[in-house]
Formats: structure tokens, sequence, C-alpha cells
């Protein structure tokens, strides 16, 4: 969240929501922006939680101008912020009735009505096409390849002279399934840069460490849960299920998804063909759309998901949320957890504080729905499926820049990876950097 005053106006880039840590979610529980119905507009990068998910709370406040986003995240926003308002009322809910949360009544963060509020501010903008969301701000979309609709955003501040911010959004990947490759600025006065790898290259090799995992649970006959996004995580993940299949690289095994959200989005990775890179487009013109060729079961319902537990054998479960923090994941982890037949494939990056960290880290014991859970499963990581740039693509996607920006401040990462990220910049591109704080308010001139 990123709040840009200039002219008098105050423009927010991106409202989400912190997640991991207990000190950070509680950050979202007190007032962020003073004078949220004083807000000029709000422009969106993407629809992720940790970009979109504070907006509800800003409407509650009183927000009634605005919220610009590509129309793709218009349409993931439209599945998105009801079913995290959905999520939070279920599990105040359930905290209420089992009496295992430490305040009572447990009241959610926000709930669905503030999410269909929200949802009518919506203000869609194509990419390449600038437009003025308020008085001294102008703002041009470029992809950023990192999920459906995802941009960097290009702010050009009146005055004398003009300033051009620019918001990298979260950098993407280049040559990966179904999306087009991230698009750099050309030039920038101000950067404020993504840093979530900052610290690391990805390793090589995805697809066949997938095809290892599945190969590897399906012969100890065991289930193989798959904690992952909705949103883009789950499609890539099919898109490299259809290829190893079809290649022989992995055994043709039952695959579940069990997610609305995830349901209603890999039909929109299907439909919304202009997000597509050219070989998604050949392959749909073709015919051959990997996210409809595997025989994937969808299973929208509560029922249709708890029949899930009475599977035996080897079998694929996809399932929000993508670090175990809430969703029907949660419910597969109690059932089938204590199995050491079970392989838990956490594919992506776990923020400190969620229970795909602590997974990560090896522990035997989740907390979940106010129980402690034995885990006797075996745990895989998969760090090559990530969809943010690592350290050598955040550079080849800041190397672009015709000129090195009078200040870059690194945001959206833990203090190890900016830290990294920063010492690489100065180094070797000899650019002026800084680790963004917490509230910090700096001048743009």
């Amino acid at each position: 969240m990123h709040l840009v005053t200039n002219a008098g106006r105050r423009v927010l880039l991106d409202a989400g929501l912190f997640q991991g840590p207990k000190e950070l979610r509680q950050r979202n529980w007190a007032p962020r922006v003073g004078d949220a119905a004083g807000l000029a507009a709000i422009v969106l990068s993407h629809a992720h939680i940790d970009h979109t998910g504070y907006l509800p709370l800003l409407v509650r406040e009183g927000y009634r101008g605005p919220i610009y986003c590509t129309p793709a995240t218009a349409a993931l926003l439209k599945v998105l912020l009801p079913d995290s308002a959905f999520l939070q009322e279920e599990e105040a809910d359930r905290a209420n009735r089992h009496h295992y949360a430490k305040h009572d009544p447990d009241e959610p963060l926000y709930t669905v009505q503030d999410a269909y509020a929200t949802l009518e501010l919506l203000q869609e903008r194509p990419m390449h096409q600038p437009f003025k969301p308020a008085a001294g701000f102008t703002v041009n979309y470029l992809c950023a390849g990192h999920i459906l609709g995802a941009t960097s955003i290009e702010v050009t501040l009146a005055g004398k002279p003009p300033r051009l911010l620019v918001f990298s959004g979260d950098v993407g990947r280049w040559d990966r399934p179904i999306l087009r490759d991230p698009e750099s600025p050309a030039r920038a006065d101000v950067l404020l840069l993504e840093s979530t790898y900052g610290d690391r290259d990805h390793p090589a090799g995805a697809q066949d460490e997938l095809a290892r995992v599945i190969r590897e649970g399906a012969k100890r006959g065991g289930a193989i849960l798959v904690p992952a996004f909705a949103v883009g995580r789950t499609q890539e993940l099919l898109w490299m299920m259809a290829e190893l299949v079809q290649t022989r690289r992995m055994p043709r095994l039952p695959i579940y998804v069990d997610s609305p959200m995830a349901i209603d989005v890999t039909r929109m990775y299907s439909e919304l063909k202009s997000e597509h890179d050219e070989d998604m487009q050949a392959r749909v013109r073709a015919g051959r759309d990997p996210l409809k060729s595997l025989g994937v079961t969808f299973t929208r319902s509560q029922q249709s998901s708890k029949a899930l537990n009475a599977l035996q054998g080897p079998v694929i479960i996809i399932s929000a949320s993508g670090m175990a923090t809430g969703g029907r994941i949660l419910h597969h982890l109690v059932h089938r957890g204590g199995d050491s037949r079970t392989t838990i494939l956490l594919a992506g990056f776990q923020a400190p504080g969620t229970r795909g960290r602590a997974l990560r880290d090896g522990a035997r014991e989740l907390r979940i729905f106010g129980h402690e859970v034995e885990i006797a499963a075996r745990v895989e990581v998969l760090d090559a499926l990530s969809a943010h740039a690592d350290q050598s693509e955040l550079v080849r996607w800041a190397k672009s820049l015709e000129r090195p920006p009078s200040m870059t401040y690194l945001v959206h990462g833990e203090p190890g990876p900016a830290a990294a990220m920063k010492e690489v910049l100065e180094q070797r591109l000899k650019w002026t950097v800084r680790v963004a704080q917490h509230e910090e308010v700096v001048s743009l001139d």
C-alpha cells in the first residue's frame, strides 16, 4: 500500500492485507489510511489479496471514489474479495462456536456485504492507454506477467518539472506458461521495486521436480496435497501436469481442484485470451487448451469436498490457500496430514508465520481449528514454480531503464531479500537504493 500525494490530492497504489506473523496481521485491524473518504482514487496493480484485501475496510471507513484496475483484475476481484470476506466470516463463526478465539465474540475483518460494496467502485482501464485518476496524476499500465491482469504502474505527477514514479507491482517471469512476459518501463525518476526474491535465483527444472514428486508420491500410495494459490499457481500446475502426462513423465492420476475460487479463476484463464502468450494462443486455437485436457474434477460444493476424504490410493488434491492460512486445504491436512503415505507439496512462497512456512521449516505439528494436528506426511518444496521474478530477473527488468532512477525504494520483501537486492542494484547497476520502511514518508523531488 503506497500513498502518493501531489497537487493536494491523494492517490493510493494498491491496498493489501498484511499476511504472515501475528504482529503483521494485527496491523490490518488498525486504521492504515487517515481520512479514507478523502482519497481521490485507488489504482491497483493486480488482484492478489496482499495488494487488494484491504479495499473493503477502506469502503467501510467511507471511501466512495473510483478503484482503477485492468479488466482481468476486475474479473478476478469479483471472485477474490467476496471469497476473502466469506472465509473470514466462516472462521469467525467457527471460532465462536468452538470457543478457541482470544476475543469473544470473534469478528471478521470485513463482511461479504463490504466486499460487494467495494466491487461497485471498480473502474476498468486497459493496459497501454494512459488515464487520469485524479487531477495532477496520469497513469499508464504495463504488463507485469505475474498473474492474469497484473501490471506495473507508471504514474506521471504534474509539476515543474513533472515526475515519473514507477511502481513495479509484482514482476512476473519470462518464458512461463500461459501469460505474456513482463514489460519493463523505459524510464523512471523514482522507482518502487518489489524484492520478494531479491536474495536468490529460482532453481531450474520445475517440471522435472514436479514429475518426481508425483511419481514418488504415487508409489507410496497416498494422496498428494497441494496447497495452491487459486490465482496463477493452480493454473500453472494444471498446465505443467498436462505436459507431464502427455510426455509420460508422470502417471495419469485422478486430479481434484477443491476450491470454488480456483474453479472460477481457471475458467477465466481459459476465456481471457487477450492475456495469453503466443504459445497458449496457438494451443487454444488448435483445441488443445492445457487447462481443460487433463480430465480434472472440480469440486465446488462442501459436500463434494468432504467426499474426497473417502478417496483411497494415489490422488492429487489441489486446494487453497497457497500458504495453508485458511480454506479447504486445512480440512485435508487434518484428515490426511498424519498419514506417512501422504505428500504435501509446497509450490511457492511461504511467508513467515504461516502454516506453509512451518511445514517448510520441518514442523511436525500444526495448530488447525484450535487443535494440534500431527504431521507425518512427506513435505516437498518447489521454489521453481514461483510467479515472482527472482534476483536475476529483477535485475533484467531494471536494466532496461534508459538511465538510473534518482532513487529506488525496495518494497514487498522480507528484510533479508530486500537488503540483498539493494546490494546487487548498488554494485551492479550503480543505482541509489533504499529499503522502504513501514509508514515512512519520502519526498519525490
